[in-house]
């Protein structure tokens, strides 16, 4: 038993999770498929004490994904938790906590600092899940990334479907502003630490494939282009609310 359970907690020396197989998709299918049931039932799901045990449960799962990150690590002393690696300075993680928030107490400040940052940022995690190249199905971190990261696009889903949610211009600002403020955190902390931090991958790129070994190795350079692709997804993630508003002649 406790061979089984070093194995699942554990973490892997050569590559168990290749990009776009069954591992990769298979997730993403799951969270589409909830995503258009949610919108199916919306109506039903609307004002009833369903939606109430719905949202507590989203928020639950959402918490306990992002706290048994940290969990595993202290229970775990062979993965090596250290400053270097393990900060919670990351936008999944704060996802998964504004999300909770945003759930239990319908929070329209959280949504709309997480719908931005989903749709601009934790997206590519989806897309190039580099964190879990050593960490395959066999193992825990394989299911706890997952739902992770695809319980914040169900839950924004969620509350845009079923209580009407939406971002709005100042969202943008509201959003991006906060991220900023995670950047500067996330700088220092590389600057700080040194050798080997790399939060938010502002430092360098990642040893395992990801979508950003695109960018050059030059800080400034790597920064300008940053914030140039995030500045561009930003107002992606808000057009199709812009085209709804000039059909219907509204503006926020």
């Amino acid at each position: 038993m406790k061979e089984f359970l070093n194995y699942f907690f554990g973490a892997g020396t050569e590559v168990e999770f290749e990009l776009f197989t069954l591992a990769h998709f298979a997730p993403i299918i799951v969270m589409l498929l909830l995503i258009c049931l949610i919108y199916r039932y919306k109506d039903q799901l609307r004002d009833t004490k369903t939606d109430e045990y719905l949202r507590y449960a989203m928020a639950f799962i959402l918490i306990i994904s992002e706290m048994s990150y940290y969990w595993r690590l202290v229970g775990m002393p062979s993965l090596g938790p250290n400053p270097v690696e393990h900060l919670p300075i990351a936008v999944c993680g704060w996802v998964a906590i504004f999300g909770s928030y945003m759930l239990i107490g319908k929070n329209q400040t959280l949504f709309d600092i997480i719908y931005f940052w989903l749709l601009a940022g934790s997206i590519f995690a989806l897309i190039t899940p580099a964190v879990i190249t050593y960490t395959g199905p066999t193992r825990f971190r394989y299911y706890q990334f997952w739902i992770e990261h695809i319980g914040g696009f169900i839950a924004i889903f969620y509350m845009i479907f079923v209580h009407g949610m939406r971002p709005t211009i100042k969202s943008a600002f509201k959003s991006y502003g906060a991220l900023m403020i995670m950047c500067v955190i996330a700088y220092n902390a590389n600057q700080i630490i040194g050798n080997g931090a790399n939060y938010l991958y502002m430092a360098r790129p990642e040893a395992a494939p990801s979508i950003l070994d695109i960018l050059p190795p030059n800080f400034v350079l790597r920064t300008l282009i940053m914030i140039s692709a995030i500045t561009a997804l930003y107002v992606a993630s808000y057009l199709p609310w812009y085209f709804k508003d000039k059909r219907e002649n509204r503006y926020y």
